[in-house]
């Protein structure tokens, strides 16, 4: 599979119309380079659909996730536009769980 050693958010919205080249500009433009093993999360105002830019070291990939009932829970703005998840707050995220609480045990918490 797809080696995958650091995820980030962009917090505000994303167009997602856009591609993979369309995408990887903002991913220069928001985080300065795309580094390899490296996967970079965007999501659309209305919150119910992600898309996923890797880089695996060789290429990329753009993977988009659509829900057809609720929204994603996301960051806040104004986080510097940008913030570092683990892989635990990352498969929580996609699911449509409280990443947010997810610590480094996997262990899902209340604030």
């Amino acid at each position: 599979m797809i080696r995958v050693d650091q995820l980030y958010m962009a917090v505000e919205p994303s167009d997602m119309r856009g591609g993979m080249d369309r995408f990887l500009s903002r991913v220069v433009g928001k985080f300065g380079s795309a580094k390899p093993h490296t996967a970079y999360c965007f999501i659309n105002r209305d919150r119910n659909r992600i898309k996923v830019l890797v880089h695996d070291g060789f290429g990329l990939w753009l993977a988009v996730r659509r829900l057809h009932s609720g929204r994603f829970i996301w960051a806040e703005y104004g986080m510097n536009g940008k913030l570092q998840i683990t892989a635990e707050q990352f498969n929580a995220l996609v699911i449509g769980l409280p990443w947010k609480r997810v610590g480094a045990d996997s262990e899902i918490r209340i604030a």
